[in-house]
């Protein structure tokens, strides 16, 4: 991302949210309009590729708390008129230079240089053309099964995203020709003007910034070096993945301009739910139907894992609703650990039964007595007294 491009683009406007937006509805926006303009949905679309790549360049920087703040507090200061040029190069009045207070910070977050991005206002125009540049990120988005997100799981993902031409390799000229130096700039890659005492230079218009033209341009890519392409790649699903968690690979997004490194890849994931088990943390859970009699007098109860099955004790006595611990059974982790799981037991009350066992419950009854209800009485005393 150039340095001009913190200046010039409204990153807010780009992605339709307020300068006061949550990080959560910066978020929002973001996936609603990459899935609307994924070229994978606009194929052959030069201008909604053209909106994909600016929606995801707004979102690099807005996402990021401390790349937003730099942004933001930049655009500020120049919106306001903070810094005008001074009467000699590189300092603003009273021989104050920029430069010396923000140096360093943009490198730091992953912005633009801040010394760059003064020098190229203030300047005159030594700068030399732009360097190698770093590829953009790429988002996707899997749904998985819940035992591949709990065991892992390698998937082939196609993704469909400018790349570099094969045809030229990426120089953008005919085969066996090469791009020529820009007549405009002599190869710097910008152009300087003079403005009384001072000047500032800007990214040449003719070669847009490159140093170099094409005049015999590649059929395939026609002069620009890129074309979209679709590439399989496999994708290991690590263990223990949850809904919603966003799992960055290095290196797996675009390829870099002029030689630059490539972005990364982002794979958003999305769990189907499962039939018997969900999910806490670490934890699977389990609700386990028992009778009447079972709660009282106690069960072993033969439990389903993803992994086979493991015996529970259930003891006398155990109230509906008490949740027991199968350790180990859980969701593996990064450590080589496990987490548990949660077996939550519930009574079965019959809506009907038959003669022999009513028999037996009022028998059970008798033997046992009626529940002690008698706090309750005395608490309704109570209120009616206070009343």
């Amino acid at each position: 991302m150039s340095s001009k491009d913190w200046l010039e683009k409204d990153f807010y406007q780009i992605l339709g949210v307020s300068r006061d937006a949550s990080t959560n509805d910066i978020k929002k926006a973001y996936r609603k309009l990459a899935r609307e303009l994924h070229p994978d949905r606009n194929p052959g679309d030069r201008e909604a590729e053209e909106r994909f790549k600016a929606v995801s360049e707004a979102y690099q920087v807005l996402s990021d708390e401390k790349r937003r703040k730099e942004y933001d507090e930049l655009r500020s200061l120049f919106g306001s008129g903070a810094f005008r040029r001074g009467a000699r190069t590189g300092a603003a009045p009273g021989g104050f230079d920029p430069s010396d207070l923000f140096g360093g910070l943009g490198d730091r977050f992953g912005g633009p240089s801040f010394s760059d991005l003064f020098s190229s206002i203030f300047s005159g125009g030594t700068t030399t053309r732009r360097g190698p540049s770093r590829g953009r990120d790429v988002e996707t988005e899997v749904t998985l099964e819940f035992t591949d997100a709990v065991k892992g799981v390698t998937l082939p993902l196609t993704l469909r995203a400018p790349g570099v031409c094969d045809h030229c390799e990426g120089s953008g000229a005919r085969p066996g020709t090469q791009p020529t130096l820009c007549p405009r700039c002599a190869g710097t890659g910008l152009v300087t003007h003079n403005q009384g005492a001072f000047s500032f230079s800007e990214p040449c218009r003719q070669c847009q910034g490159v140093g170099t033209v094409v005049t015999d341009k590649c059929p395939e890519c026609r002069g620009t070096g890129g074309v979209t392409k679709t590439r399989r790649i496999n994708v290991r699903i690590p263990p223990g993945v949850a809904d919603g968690q966003r799992i960055r690979l290095a290196g797996r997004g675009e390829p870099g301009e002029r030689g630059g490194p490539p972005g990364d890849l982002y794979v958003l994931v999305r769990v189907k739910p499962h039939e018997l088990f969900g999910r806490k943390d670490d934890h699977l859970t389990l609700t386990v139907p028992i009778t009447f009699a079972e709660a009282v007098l106690g069960v072993d109860l033969r439990l389903p894992t993803l992994d086979g099955h493991v015996t529970l004790r259930v003891p006398p006595g155990t109230p509906s609703g008490r949740t027991l611990r199968a350790r180990g059974k859980g969701v593996r982790r990064r450590d080589g650990s496990a987490g548990d799981l949660l077996v939550t037991v519930e009574v079965v009350v019959p809506e009907k039964v038959s003669e022999e066992a009513r028999t037996a419950l009022e028998a059970f009854t008798a033997a046992t007595g009626p529940a002690p209800r008698f706090h309750l009485e005395r608490a309704a005393t109570k209120g009616a007294k206070d009343g």
